[in-house]
């Protein structure tokens, strides 16, 4: 199943071997685990961990659903299906999209942060494992889900060591609690080393901290600025603060929010102004989505834009932290067990981590509290060049964390643990400025969105600017709509358009539903129809489909921009083209052809092309379509996004093979194969398909029904439907090939297929086949080369298993979690590993890992 996996765990797990041991046997012999327990004490950490443990959880079979963020019980199966990569086809939507997707497969999902939504969660989960009987949940929350069969783990505290063995350094050194403070203390500052005597100090910190994960973690990132009798002092002073200046709350919340509260007191004037305004940004931030929420009076200053030199600036020479990432915080101690006669079996834990639910600051009254909160001060005037410098400072002192593993190549991006933004929420609606910071938060959202949609004619399949931002984005519409702000409208068309191009259907429906009456402008109005049309398009709801695409057209007529009115054509021949009007399509493609040359863009008149060239292949006029594809190919290969290239081969490769020519449409597919990233996704299917025509055409009869089994198998692992015209075609040659083949050897030949998968999958795909090579590499048989050829240097027992888990689609930050190295150190492996093979590509590492394995024929 496509999805996230788990999330890198970027630091240390420290102790609860007790407690993971006990819950390893609990999640065989039951269904739903839920971990619960108070806020800061590590529920998330342990249910990352005890998932990765499981077997395949770093490899696919445990998928990760973070529900902090959704404020809203009825969009959870939206969340969870986009959370799992599960896509809406055939016209399956919701729950039942997710009961198609998880069938019998064997899966575990951790459904994190389930507290705020534990209603929905409590039915989700109840109909998911009573339809899916290979399920598996593990839950973290703060109270049981309360469902029928449900095993309660109550994840207590870190362990502390005794007071009677304040003495006994060993003893106290033993305690997990002690050991996080040291292993956290020895990543904020590399130089630290326990003094004589120093234990039974750390020991005191940690039982004032209660055994809290959390509290310790930011009282041990303070090392590099206190000595420890300074750390334990502070505590001194500060305990007596409460979480959200409450006294009568419970002792657990109260230790966590002093610790939290001690912290923030540390910071300079500017620091709590920047880290106040960050709380808005729930999704994360980068630079320039820092210093646009955080700055007063808007501009972007480039200056300070490096993190590096921000550091040294900031007399921080080594921003980089271990302890940041996704997930924070260890644990260990006792356990127990206790049960109750209402169905859900309880027991006890201990464990470490940020859980504490995030309430939506910007649902409160801001002014309810201002000024209250001691230290608080007046707001700072906070310039744009200032804040990269800021940010690097909290992230330093453990409030923000660094989000690895998806950041484009030069770009830092950060996020606050729950619990800490909560605080910071809470913090910002006492100095009054809630309005004001979320009030540039939606302007800057919003520019980005009006952006997005200035270049280009086809905005729909143009990688969204806001992705990263997405769940931000979500964020800023319900803060948008619940005020009537004029800001919602595009922000939420925005949103929709990154929920169509993720297939989640049902739900950029949903939003485009409740806004298509407030779009204004002709050409916004246009392009908001479009976007509409193409998702009904694809949920197969054909009429809705012509009628929202026909009314794009209308808008996009009246309108001033040529682009937009392309735009809609396009839409509106794929509603035809759905529908099965071919002709039709190929006369709205060819007045679209028309508008766009007026544009003077080559890639959209090659994309443009393109589209007209499938459309007349369907319509039965692969010559025309062929002409197309010369035109247009060379222009797509150039600039053209990766998807649309391995769509633009694929097509030119059933021209071929309607126009007769086996030879160059096998070349074709093959190239596709090759440019296609590792992993299952749709890209690799349709050239499968392909290469499975081409070896029915050529008499070789049981490869074809192996590669079609191969891509049947995959389409259903994936959830992915082919368009009807090209299935049509790959059913007839397949019944063709059966009515040839003994019904025993037919049978063989598909479960061999359905084995397949993978490296082995690409790689016999691939055999045999004359590929043009990608770069500068001369013309060669596929899949002949073996890792340790003659004449190459052997690879190293590292970098065959580097080699190895790229061919199973694993990404470098996926690789160095699996192996225990760093991002980076992988990366050189992956150097020495091309050149030793002579290769250049992921997908070529995979094909030449799996040369390996013995043929299968």
């Amino acid at each position: 199943m496509p999805g996230r996996g788990l999330p890198p765990a970027l630091d240390a797990f420290v102790g609860r071997e007790r407690e993971l041991s006990r819950l390893r046997t609990l999640l065989r012999s039951s269904r739903l685990l839920t971990l619960t327990g108070p806020g800061g004490v590590g529920k998330t950490r342990l249910a990352l961990e005890l998932a990765g443990r499981v077997r395949g959880g770093r490899t696919g079979r445990a998928q990760w659903v973070a529900l902090d963020s959704l404020q809203d019980g009825e969009l959870l199966p939206q969340a969870l299906a986009a959370a799992l990569g599960v896509r809406e086809r055939g016209g399956r939507a919701g729950i039942e999209a997710l009961v198609h997707a998880l069938g019998t497969r064997t899966t575990l999902i951790v459904l994190d942060n389930c507290e705020h939504l534990a209603e929905a969660c409590a039915r989700l989960a109840a109909t998911l494992l009573a339809r899916c009987p290979r399920l598996r949940l593990l839950a973290t929350s703060r109270e049981p889900l309360r469902v029928p069969g449900e095993v309660v783990f109550r994840v207590g505290e870190l362990s502390l060591s005794p007071a009677a063995e304040e003495h006994d350094t060993a003893a106290l050194l033993r305690s997990e609690a002690v050991r996080l403070f040291l292993a956290r203390a020895r990543t904020s500052d590399a130089a630290f080393e326990l003094g004589s005597g120093e234990a039974r100090t750390v020991a005191e910190i940690c039982r004032r901290l209660d055994g809290l994960p959390l509290a310790i973690e930011l009282a041990a990132g303070r090392v590099g600025s206190l000595s420890l009798p300074g750390i334990l002092h502070g505590l001194d002073d500060q305990l007596s603060l409460l979480t959200d200046g409450s006294r009568t709350g419970p002792g657990r919340h109260r230790e966590l929010g002093a610790a939290i509260d001690w912290s923030h007191r540390l910071l300079d004037p500017l620091e709590r102004v920047v880290f106040r305004r960050l709380s808005v940004l729930g999704g994360g931030f980068d630079a320039e989505g820092a210093a646009a929420v955080c700055a007063d009076g808007g501009g972007n200053d480039d200056r300070d834009r490096d993190p590096d030199r921000a550091r040294a600036r900031n007399g921080d020479g080594d921003g980089e932290r271990a302890v940041s990432g996704e997930i924070r915080g260890e644990g260990g101690a006792h356990g127990g067990g206790t049960g109750r006669g209402d169905g859900v079996h309880r027991w006890d834990g201990v464990h470490h981590g940020d859980d504490v639910h995030r309430e939506d600051g910007a649902h409160r009254e801001e002014d309810a509290h201002r000024g209250k909160h001691a230290g608080q001060g007046p707001p700072s005037l906070v310039r744009p060049e200032q804040v990269l410098r800021v940010v690097c400072a909290l992230e330093a002192k453990s409030l923000i964390v660094r989000v690895r593993g998806d950041e484009p190549q030069g770009t830092a991006r950060y996020r606050q643990l729950s619990a800490i933004r909560a605080y910071g929420m809470d913090r910002l609606a006492e100095a009054g400025e809630l309005s004001d910071t979320w009030n540039r938060a939606l302007d800057w959202l919003a520019g980005k969105a009006a952006g997005a949609v200035t270049p280009g004619v086809f905005l729909d399949t143009v990688e969204e600017p806001l992705a990263r931002e997405q769940e931000n984005l979500a964020a800023a519409v319900t803060h948008s709509a619940a005020r009537s702000d004029h800001r919602h409208v595009p922000l939420a068309v925005a949103l929709a358009r990154l929920q169509y191009q993720q297939e989640q259907l049902t739900a950029a429906r949903t939003l485009l539903s409740g806004v298509l009456e407030g779009v204004q402008g002709p050409e916004d109005r246009s392009a908001a129809l479009a976007l509409a049309a193409r998702s009904a398009c694809l949920q197969d709801d054909h009429a809705a489909a012509l009628a929202f695409a026909q009314e794009a057209v209308a808008a996009g007529r009246t309108g001033r921009h040529p682009g937009r009115l392309a735009n809609a054509l396009d839409a509106l021949a794929a509603a035809r083209l759905c529908r099965g009007e071919f002709s039709d399509a190929v006369a709205v493609f060819a007045e679209c052809l028309d508008v766009v040359r007026t544009l003077g863009c080559p890639l959209d008149l090659a994309l443009c092309r393109h589209h007209t060239a499938w459309a007349l292949l369907q319509a039965g006029r692969a010559a025309e379509a062929e002409q197309l594809m010369q035109e247009c190919l060379p222009e797509l290969e150039k600039n053209a996004p990766p998807g649309q290239v391995t769509a633009a081969l694929h097509t030119a490769g059933a021209i071929r093979l309607a126009l007769g020519d086996v030879d160059a449409a096998e070349r074709r597919f093959a190239e596709v194969l090759l440019k296609t990233p590792p992993g299952e996704s749709f890209h690799g299917l349709y050239p499968l398909e392909g290469l499975a025509i081409v070896a029915a055409e050529r008499g070789d009869l049981q490869r074809s029904l192996r590669l079609y089994a191969a891509a049947a198998a995959m389409r259903r692992r994936i959830d992915t439907e082919p368009e009807a015209h090209w299935w049509g075609q790959v059913e007839a040659v397949v019944a063709r090939v059966r009515e040839r083949v003994h019904p025993s050897g037919a049978s063989a030949a598909m479960a061999a297929g359905r084995r397949l998968r993978g490296a082995r999958l690409v790689a016999y795909a691939l055999r045999g086949t004359q590929v043009r090579s990608v770069g500068q590499e001369s013309v060669q048989t596929a899949g002949s080369g073996r890792v340790d050829a003659v004449g190459q240097p052997p690879l190293t027992e590292r970098e065959s298993a580097v080699a190895e888990l790229v061919a199973e689609g694993m990404t470098n930050q996926q690789i160095a979690s699996h192996l225990g190295l760093t991002k980076s150190t992988v990366a050189g492996h992956l150097d020495r590993v091309r050149d030793k093979l002579g290769v250049r590509s992921r997908t070529q590492i995979a094909v030449r890992v799996a040369g390996r394995i013995a043929d299968i024929d």
